[in-house]
């Protein structure tokens, strides 16, 4: 017949082992909290990029080719229409194109989504618009009716030439000081990596 010290004994035991195995049991419950991945929470209007040089520039250059589309809409005959297509086409693109940007980095929707480069995306627009929009501009200003809307088209056209010429030479700049820091830090991190794989340590005073 088993005592009350020993009774205690393997109670004592039993609970011992069974916080034990509670302990060391890989299903434990957590009451780490689970947050929700939301992309777009939290966007709010950024002031500063539109009194920046890039949100100005990009400001001028929507309301440039949205008078430039508007512009040659109005031309309701043409005879060759080349030219008219040619720059409708290439003011309606860089209309959309460059308001979805503009959008973008204005809602900072671009810090959400960091895996885009984003000054090369803007370098390339803001390139291929300034091109575009000079061989628009100029073939228009070579065929053409001399009305009204042609002329106004061709100027706006050139006009937003230079903007856009001007946010190209920026995005350049802002890209090559992008891609040098970037450079800069893969090459510290490879040596770092490098030295740790061959076991080199650096010499430390006090041992010297």
């Amino acid at each position: 017949m088993r005592t009350t010290e020993e009774t205690e004994g393997f109670d004592g035991e039993a609970s011992n082992t069974s916080m034990i195995s509670g302990a060391s049991s890989p299903y434990q419950p957590t009451t780490e909290p689970v947050h929700s991945r939301n992309v777009f929470g939290g966007i709010v209007c950024d002031m500063e990029y539109l009194k920046s040089y890039f949100g100005i520039l990009k400001v001028v250059e929507v309301v440039l080719s949205l008078i430039g589309f508007i512009c040659i809409e109005t031309i309701m005959m043409c005879s060759p229409c080349g030219g008219v297509y040619f720059f409708e086409f290439v003011s309606c693109s860089a209309l959309v194109v460059t308001g979805v940007l503009l959008l973008i980095f204005c809602l900072n929707i671009h810090t959400k989504v960091p895996h885009v480069n984003w000054s090369l995306t803007d370098l390339v627009n803001t390139g291929a618009s300034t091109l575009f929009f000079f061989l628009s501009s100029l073939v228009l200003a070579c065929i053409n009716h001399n009305t009204g809307a042609e002329i106004a088209a061709v100027i706006f056209g050139f006009l937003v030439t230079v903007v856009y010429g001007i946010n190209t030479f920026l995005a350049v700049r802002k890209w090559r000081r992008g891609a040098g820091c970037q450079g800069v830090a893969q090459a510290s991190d490879y040596i770092r990596a490098r030295t740790a794989s061959r076991g080199e340590v650096e010499p430390r005073p006090e041992l010297a």
